[in-house]
């Protein structure tokens, strides 16, 4: 069957959760393969410098929806309830006439009865908080249902039984959102046997010791070889690796089974790409229809020892972006232009024909589509700004922070706000200061803010970062130095 066009595009946006860029084939992955995902980047874009502005996942979906950064729409943490004040993307083109779905996470304050849900939408079906794997319960608008199957599987039947019901006189926006491949993994099945402990390649710095670092990394609580909870990898570690004079074994044996069982994840994750993929070329619905792949933000594949995301370094910072519209970007096309999550609700609008400052005023970000169309605006922005809030997490212990990205260097604050070297609230640390060179040390090991050297793009970062908090109107923390 084909479905009748719309002369307004469709859009097709598809959300995981901590699905790591350099797991992504076309990305240049060394541990798997991604055929689908490489597919669509292969028919349009790939985006090389996409990043979010909060590493974690209730952060970066408000401001994917909302255009902007966690202190305006106030969702600073997973603990934080978003602002339904603040307007969003999906509720414009509603009004605008589009047809709007939700099916899988939202994570955006439906974990409670009496808490919003993403009614705003013509259909939905959402998880509880982070949802299950197998069998999960899901939220709809007359309760809550249990779902015989496997979540990536469901949330794609969802999604395409929903565009089975289109009559085509509307355009829509469909928002399909994965909780895969969400800690704690639990792989489909069929995908079981796929890498086996042992064949995974190691990352370069699965051995970082700190050793230039503030002590925000060494107090972060994310290291695979001691802060890797059981139930992420449902098998018991062999009491021979315990103790300090074992910590490399340890190191490589939890690596090779908590990314069979990441990698294994995501693999279903490809498949159900090829599902939507598949349908739209089968219901003639390719040329008119804007197709997206992205991730709420990056995830440390082993990378500096870690698992999580959390820090603005690159493996949590980067989010994977693939777009395809056929005859407005161009099959292959590749863009190095800095890009944030808070810029994507400026870039779906004005891909349909409305203007975000009109119809989202609270936004903050700009519309990447000439990027994707080939242009190069001279005025397109050079940087970008971070802030992880959750200094209080209590698995974690990531120091909160700010900083600025260039396409060359990177500058970061940590300020902790009161928190210990040991992650504990009783003592106040020091605040932080870390520069890296990202040309000549693209893996972060060197810590040059303290090198005189360094003075010079220390200072001009350092007037950066006070230009773009005033741009974007983020007040610094009280033990900030004046700037």
């Amino acid at each position: 069957m084909t479905h009748p066009r719309s002369e307004r595009p469709n859009i097709v946006f598809i959300l995981t959760d901590d699905h790591a860029a350099h797991a992504i084939g076309c990305y240049g992955s060394q541990v798997n393969q991604t055929p689908h995902l490489d597919r669509l980047a292969a028919a349009g874009a790939r985006l090389d410098a996409c990043f979010c502005t909060n590493a974690i996942c209730s952060p970066s979906r408000a401001s994917i929806l909302s255009g902007t950064y966690s202190h305006v729409n106030g969702v600073t943490s997973i603990y934080s309830q978003i602002d339904y004040r603040v307007p969003n993307f999906p509720q414009a083109l509603r009004e605008s006439g589009y047809r709007t779905a939700l099916f899988g996470k939202w994570h955006l304050g439906e974990q409670e009865p009496h808490l919003p849900r993403p009614e705003d939408f013509d259909a939905w079906q959402v998880f509880p908080g982070q949802g299950e794997y197998f069998d999960p319960e899901m939220i709809t608008a007359d309760g809550t249902t249990r779902v015989p199957g496997y979540a990536t599987d469901i949330v794609t039947d969802l999604s395409l039984d929903w565009l089975d019901q289109q009559s085509g006189a509307e355009p829509f926006c469909l928002m399909i959102h994965h909780k895969a491949p969400h800690r704690p993994w639990q792989p489909h099945p069929k995908h079981r046997d796929l890498y086996p402990v042992g064949s995974i390649p190691e990352p370069a710095t699965l051995f970082d010791d700190y050793e230039t670092r503030s002590d925000a990394a060494r107090a972060a609580t994310m290291k695979i070889a001691d802060d890797l909870p059981d139930h992420d990898l449902r098998v018991a570690m062999p009491p021979e690796l315990a103790g300090e004079e074992n910590r490399e074994e340890r190191t490589r044996w939890f690596y090779q089974h908590y990314l069979r069982e990441y990698l294994q994840t995501v693999q279903s994750v490809d498949d159900n790409v090829g599902r939507v993929l598949d349908y739209l070329d089968d219901h003639g619905l390719v040329d008119n229809t804007i197709v997206v792949y992205t991730s709420d933000q990056g995830f440390f594949l082993g990378d500096h020892g870690w698992y999580d995301k959390r820090f603005i370094y690159e493996e949590s910072l980067r989010m994977p972006f693939l777009v395809r519209w056929p005859g407005r970007i161009s099959p292959g096309t590749t863009v190095d232009e800095i890009i944030t999550n808070v810029d994507f609700a400026a870039t779906f609008l004005d891909a349909c024909g409305l203007k975000p400052g009109d119809v989202l005023p609270t936004g903050q970000g700009r519309s990447a589509l000439p990027l994707l169309e080939g242009e190069r605006p001279d005025d397109w922005p050079r940087s970008l700004y971070y802030r992880y809030w959750e200094h209080d997490d209590p698995n974690h212990h990531a120091w909160a922070h700010y900083g600025v990205r260039t396409a060359t260097h990177k500058l970061i604050y940590f300020y902790a706000d009161g928190l210990g070297t040991d992650g504990s609230s009783d003592r106040v640390f020091p605040p932080a200061w870390e520069l890296y060179d990202l040309v000549a040390d693209p893996n972060e090991l060197t810590n040059i803010a303290d090198d005189p050297a360094a003075a010079e793009i220390r200072a001009e970062l350092e007037r950066e970062l006070a230009r773009l908090q005033e741009r974007y109107e983020d007040v610094p923390h009280a033990t900030s130095p004046p700037g």
